[in-house]
């Protein structure tokens, strides 16, 4: 079979223009913002305002197992359901997340789908698409630089330097900023940094860091967002460092805030792509459910539910991850309830969960993943059982999809059908990787039933339960843990949190590892009698919530020895990137 940019490649010929796109919507022409023949931005505040009478389609989420490090086909499955959506005749839109360039450059490649189930044109797709990234980059990294000049100032230059510039000292704690620098790449040495090197006029000398671009919580803003106004007071609110006395220092402190919401403006509007079926797909806002939210944006899920009779989005991960944050955060934040979610799974993933050989990326595939081993996918079961469990514990109705590879044997496929209908849930084969929409129509009608059945949409925890009870009850309910221990640092922060009436109704948005559904990647499986383990908690202020940090995970990942850029070039000839995947 071809690679995925051939696919691509050869999709070209036959793709609508993004006018097209749009009057197979229903949109009009001045609701439309073209970058080029295929791309556009869509004007949300229009459209919205001109279809707010009309009524919503069923909202369909798509979730997943606990994957190995290849993944196992979220977003492939969520374009090859549109897909089949699609050649079942229904009005279908979908919402994916813009990739991270440092998984591209890295070892997960782009998250465009795969196979014949991609969303096109791929190379734009994976590099840059019309500059969101860029945007959130550029804004991050601005109030970091209003951030460090005021400390250089207040450090460095003393009070009569503020007072000629009529500001006032804010007595910036160099030791408790709260976030560092972004970059969208995989750079583990940039993790800590020391700046200000040098001598008084190259800055004040402090430890700082990055972190990957998608774990800013700009990024988290920009999917929450309900419009420019709410986006600007999220904005002047981020805490940027905290004070002498603790006290946070803001973006609207440092009055950068405005200059921050400026770079951010275009970046607000969904970008308009499609299927290589030609269904419409919208992607906006961006991936690592692990480390940041990892939702496709409310505004795009708005528009699609307004534009379409059937939408499709898409959670990060693991439904003990993307789907807990789907389910506690964005549909609190949205008020939009799931008519549906799906929960994608592997014969491979689950030969791995049931003691199969390490899956180690850019190293070839163990005999045992290659070959029919029915009695190791059985052992694996009780992984997706588990985010089986989770799902129905938010009332919504579950559809388990098997991803299917063409190396997977009938009495695998057997095995995990037979444990999902004994648990009582809807199933499907789904071979869209292979067949594209054709392939998925399996998969597309039983969705069809699910959205059928009664939601019972239930949250998992109130907004007035105490942080700490929160935190306990995503262990417990949906990671399995026995209970939760807070190292000094994060007690030391629940405390001051839960003294603060406003932040303790905040949600949480755990940052764990996707590897497992304990904090430790090393156990798979359905690990049991383990404690989950926090050891710090940062304050997202303009998004809404508690950021947990739990186990050993990183913010700022890092780079493997047999990285994709590698295999990634420019034909000379026609200017055709190749080699993406």
């Amino acid at each position: 079979m071809k690679a995925d940019w051939e696919i691509a490649r050869d999709a070209e010929p036959q793709m609508k223009t993004a006018w097209e796109l749009g009057e197979a919507l229903g949109l009009e022409r001045h609701e439309i913002l073209p970058h080029g023949h295929f791309l556009a931005k869509l004007d949300y505040r229009k459209i919205l305002e001109r279809l707010k009478d009309r009524p919503q389609g069923h909202y369909i989420d798509v979730t997943a197992i606990t994957p190995t490090p290849l993944g196992e086909g979220k977003s492939t499955t969520t374009v090859g359901l549109i897909q089949g959506l699609g050649r079942l005749g229904k009005r279908v839109t979908g919402a994916i997340r813009q990739p991270s360039m440092g998984p591209i450059f890295n070892i997960k490649g782009s998250a465009a789908g795969g196979g014949y189930a991609q969303c096109v044109p791929l190379t734009e797709f994976s590099l840059g698409l019309t500059g969101d990234f860029d945007a959130i980059i550029t804004a991050h990294n601005l109030g970091m630089v209003a951030l460090t000049s005021r400390m250089q100032h207040e450090f460095n230059y003393g009070d009569q330097t503020l007072a000629d510039k009529q500001l006032k000292r804010l007595n910036i704690d160099p030791r408790n900023l709260a976030t560092g620098w972004v970059i969208d790449l995989c750079a583990q040495s940039l993790r800590e940094i020391v700046m200000g090197l040098g001598g008084k006029m190259d800055g004040f000398l402090t430890q700082s860091g990055f972190q990957i671009a998608v774990s800013s919580e700009l990024m988290a803003i920009l999917s929450v967002a309900s419009d420019l106004a709410d986006l600007r007071q999220r904005v002047s609110r981020m805490i940027l460092a905290y004070d002498t006395s603790g006290k946070p220092v803001t973006t609207a402190d440092l009055e950068v805030d405005g200059a921050m919401t400026a770079l951010l403006v275009k970046a607000l509007n969904p970008n308009l792509m499609q299927t290589l079926e030609g269904q419409p797909v919208l992607v906006h806002a961006g991936p690592f459910a692990n480390i940041a939210l990892g939702q496709s944006s409310i505004l795009a899920d708005r528009l699609g539910l307004k534009l379409a009779d059937y939408h499709v989005t898409e959670s990060g991960f693991g439904a003990d991850i993307g789907f807990e944050k789907f389910w506690n955060l964005k549909c609190r934040f949205s008020g939009l309830r799931p008519s549906c979610a799906v929960i994608v799974a592997t014969v491979r993933a689950l030969k791995m969960h049931g003691g199969g050989p390490a899956v180690t990326p850019g190293k070839a595939l163990d005999s045992a993943y290659t070959h029919s081993a029915p009695e190791l996918v059985e052992k694996g079961l009780p992984n997706l059982l588990a985010h089986l469990e989770t799902v129905r514990l938010s009332g919504v109705p579950a559809v388990v999809c098997l991803n299917h590879f063409v190396s997977d044997s009938a009495e695998e496929v057997a095995v995990v059908r037979q444990a999902v209908e004994a648990a009582g849930a809807r199933f499907a084969v789904s071979r869209h990787w292979e067949l594209g929409g054709a392939g998925a129509e399996e998969l597309a009608q039983v969705v069809l039933e699910a959205c059928e059945d009664a939601s019972q949409f239930e949250f998992l925890y109130p907004e007035t339960l105490p942080l700490n009870q929160k935190i306990e009850a995503i262990a417990t309910k949906v990671y399995g843990a026995r209970g939760v221990q807070f190292l000094p640092t994060a007690q030391a922060q629940l405390k001051k949190i839960e003294a603060d009436p406003v932040l303790s109704l905040y949600g949480t948005c755990m940052a764990k590892t996707h590897l497992s559904l304990s904090d430790n990647p090393a156990l798979k499986g359905r690990p049991r009698d383990w404690e989950l383990t926090v050891r710090e908690l940062r304050v997202y202020q303009g998004a809404g919530f508690v950021v947990p940090v739990a186990g050993d995970i990183k913010l700022m990942p890092g780079t493997a020895s047999d990285p994709a850029y590698r295999r990634i070039d420019v034909d000379t000839e026609t200017g055709q990137v190749i080699g993406l995947f």
